[in-house]
């Protein structure tokens, strides 16, 4: 990964590799820069209590945005565990076999396999991280025929190490008490498929002096932003062959949107909303750069790293 990354950005910390350009050209097997204003478009499932989601999906992880209806419930049975936010409102009722907790916004919980409720006593936006076994999200997504064949430019993941303890549900409630820190990046949780930053908001549009242009290797950034306005500014690295050069892009975007933004494109997002600009960065899988920096993951415990002992 190569960065520009301002003064005091905790992500200058990174190792920066040395990535040859004419190796990182983008080529045929790159996809598109993808962006969905989700107020302007069709929900692809509405439940009959009147929940509307939007899905979409990366590589290695489906991301589905829902606005539950009050009183309506949201039931799945699924193979793998999901990564819960309740992004806004509640409260929301998780029930996950013999066990369930009440979440409000801004809070996270990571359900296990099996069978699971959703409930809101209120209207609530939440988003669920599935892993691509969740065929029936996979092939709904609104974007899935980028990912039939699987494009060779994003890496497949194989997933990380059972939680320590066994699965159950783990619950991460009121994101909000969570002082910044100088030494870390924004407010990061990763469970064995997924990884999310749910970043401080930013009130009044970011200084344009200040802004943080990145790429990734061979991983899809995938950012929701879930109120504000932003302007996401993406590049494409050169190469030699002039035909498949691409034209920057600066596109404008109201929340709640998503962006799916992949390797190698170069990218920066700029809040520019006069109220509070609210967004989280999914990956998929979990970042390694990020989870080797200490103190970064902050449910480090509960969700060991590839290699690491489990308590």
């Amino acid at each position: 990964m190569t960065a520009v990354y301002p003064p005091g950005d905790p992500r200058a910390q990174l190792t920066q590799p040395a990535v040859s350009t004419a190796n990182r050209a983008v080529g045929d097997d790159v996809l598109p820069f993808q962006h969905t204003e989700l107020g302007a478009t069709q929900p692809d499932d509405v439940t009959p209590g009147g929940s509307a989601s939007w899905i979409h999906r990366g590589q290695n992880v489906v991301v589905v945005t829902t606005d539950l209806a009050a009183g309506d419930v949201v039931e799945r049975t699924d193979v793998d565990e999901v990564m819960l936010v309740v992004a806004s409102s509640g409260p929301v009722l998780v029930e996950a076999g013999a066990e369930s907790a009440e979440l409000t916004a801004t809070s996270i919980a990571m359900i296990p396999p099996g069978t699971s409720r959703l409930t809101a006593s209120g209207g609530a936006r939440i988003v669920r991280l599935f892993a691509p076994t969740a065929r029936d999200l996979a092939t709904a997504a609104a974007n899935a025929e980028l990912y039939d064949p699987a494009p060779g430019s994003i890496a497949v993941h194989e997933p990380w190490p059972a939680p320590a303890g066994g699965h159950r549900l783990l619950v991460y409630p009121d994101l909000e008490s969570i002082e910044p820190s100088p030494d870390r990046m924004g407010r990061i949780f990763r469970n064995r498929h997924a990884m999310v930053n749910v970043l401080y908001p930013r009130t009044g549009p970011r200084d344009p002096r200040t802004l943080s242009p990145h790429d990734h290797d061979d991983f899809e950034q995938i950012s929701l932003a879930y109120e504000g306005e932003y302007v996401h500014h993406i590049r494409a690295h050169w190469g030699k062959d002039r035909t498949q050069w691409r034209e920057d892009e600066h596109v404008a975007s109201t929340a709640p949107s998503i962006a799916v933004i992949p390797p190698p494109l170069i990218h920066t997002s700029e809040a520019v909303g006069a109220g509070a600009n609210k967004m989280l960065d999914i990956f998929a899988g979990p970042r390694a750069d990020f989870s080797a920096r200490e103190g970064w993951v902050l449910n480090a415990a509960d969700y060991p790293a590839p290699g690491e002992a489990v308590g």
